[in-house]
C-alpha cells in the first residue's frame, strides 16, 4: 500500500488502514525498542502506547517522509520519555533514601549520646546500688536471683533499686538537658 495513501486513510479514520499499519510495523518496532531496554514487556508497552497515540491524533498526522521512519522516531521519543520519567522517580527515591540514611545516623547519634549520659549517671551510683541496678535492668535478673548472687536479702535488693531509681529520676532533668543540648 502506498504510504501517503495509508496516511490519508488513517487521517479520515479508516480502521482498516490502522490495522494494516499496526500489523506491518508492530514486531519491528517492538524489536527496535527491545534492543534499547532489554525488556520485552516494556518494549511492547511503549510501541502500543505510540500506536494508540498515533490513532488518537490521526486527524493531525503530518508525515512527509517514510511512515516507517516516522514510527521508529515516535517510538524512540516515547522510550526517551519513559526513561526521563523513570529517572525523575529514581532521583526522588535517591533523595528520600539519603534523607532516611541521614536521619537514621542522626537518631543513632542521639541514642548514643543518651546512653552515654545514662552511663555517666549509673557510674555515679553508690557501688552496691549500682551493682543491683545493673544486674536488674541490664542483665535482666530477678530480685531473688540478685539477692542470692550478692548474698543479701530481697528487701535489701528492693531498697537498693529504690535508691538507684530515685537518684536517676532526680538527675533525669540534667540527663534530659544534656541530651537535648546535642540535638
Amino acid at each position: 500500500m502506498d504510504e501517503q495513501k495509508l496516511v490519508r486513510k488513517m487521517q479520515s479514520g479508516n480502521a482498516e488502514a490502522y490495522r494494516y499499519l499496526f500489523s506491518e510495523y508492530y514486531d519491528w518496532l517492538c524489536n527496535y525498542i527491545f534492543k534499547m531496554c532489554n525488556n520485552r514487556y516494556l518494549a511492547e508497552d511503549i510501541v502500543q502506547d505510540t500506536l494508540v497515540h498515533l490513532w488518537e491524533k490521526r486527524a493531525q498526522l503530518q508525515i512527509r517522509g517514510s511512515v516507517k521512519n516516522y514510527l521508529f522516531k515516535c517510538c524512540y521519543h516515547q522510550f526517551l520519555q519513559h526513561v526521563r520519567t523513570k529517572k525523575i522517580n529514581f532521583d526522588t527515591l535517591d533523595k528520600i533514601k539519603w534523607e532516611v540514611i541521614a536521619d537514621t545516623a542522626y537518631e543513632r547519634d542521639r541514642v548514643d549520646i543518651k546512653l552515654e549520659n545514662l552511663n555517666v549517671l549509673i557510674s555515679q551510683l553508690p557501688p552496691r546500688c549500682k551493682e543491683v541496678f545493673v544486674q536488674n535492668k541490664l542483665e535482666k535478673k530477678k530480685y531473688k536471683q540478685i539477692a542470692l548472687d550478692m548474698g543479701i536479702s530481697i528487701k535489701t535488693v528492693e531498697n537498693q533499686m529504690s535508691k538507684a531509681l530515685h537518684f536517676l529520676r532526680q538527675h533525669a532533668t540534667v540527663f534530659l538537658l544534656l541530651s537535648l543540648a546535642f540535638v
